[in-house]
């Protein structure tokens, strides 16, 4: 789901110049300090511009958060979604979506990891609009795995009886599990396991595929 954009008056050419450094210093900045970490003042300092024409860009803090959060979206959509997409429906949709992942985590995409695992942790257990609207981000992930799921179940590569959003609980758990333990321990190793661990939640799936099927041909024999 993409966030809601916020319009703004037009900004001459220099000016969005500007504008996409300083978000892409924030989005930098952000996936290691958070949303609510990042200062205007360290941004200001790192980017040589003043205070006050870094708050001419946005207005607030808030604004600034929102922006920051949509940047990092549309990277997230480049570097995950989209190859997501670009792959056939069903079971290729669902492993094209795992190695993308996994490789926009390993190649460093965002120096902390996985923006908006961060995010989540950032935002589980406050209020107010940034939570808004994290929580309208988050709540489409489950449910767009398990689309996934169900595509593979109506074209026979997944069991009918296997619960989809259950699967996509389980798979999208071991996904952000790797990553987090990819950036704090900073070993390969860990994404590899988190490559072992779904692919062997897809391999039971496609084995109760398989076990249904064999079941189906024994009652035909009588």
């Amino acid at each position: 789901m993409q966030p809601r954009r916020h319009h703004a008056p037009p900004r001459r050419t220099d000016g969005e110049r500007t504008h996409a450094a300083i978000l892409e210093k924030a989005v930098e900045v952000a996936s290691i300090e958070g949303v609510h970490g990042m200062t205007v003042g360290r941004l200001a300092g790192a980017l040589g511009v003043s205070k006050s024409g870094l708050y001419a860009h946005f207005g607030s803090k808030e604004q600034l958060q929102r922006e920051t959060i949509e940047a990092a979206w549309e990277i997230y959509e480049r570097e995950v979604m989209a190859p997501t997409l670009a792959a056939p429906e069903g079971i290729a949709q669902v492993e094209a979506m795992l190695e993308a992942f996994f490789s926009y985590v390993e190649r460093d995409v965002f120096p902390g990891g996985c923006f908006f695992a961060g995010l989540l942790a950032e935002e589980d257990a406050r209020t107010g609009p940034i939570h808004d609207l994290v929580v309208e981000l988050e709540g489409g992930t489950v449910p767009g795995i398990a689309e996934m799921v169900v595509a593979a179940q109506r074209r026979g590569e997944i069991a009918a009886q296997v619960d989809a959003t259950q699967l996509a609980y389980e798979v999208y758990a071991f996904m952000e599990l790797a990553n987090f333990h990819f950036v704090l321990f900073r070993d390969p190793q860990v994404l590899e396991r988190g490559r072992r661990a779904t692919a062997g939640a897809l391999d039971a799936a496609r084995a109760g595929t398989r076990f249904r099927s064999r079941v189906r041909r024994s009652g035909s024999n009588g």
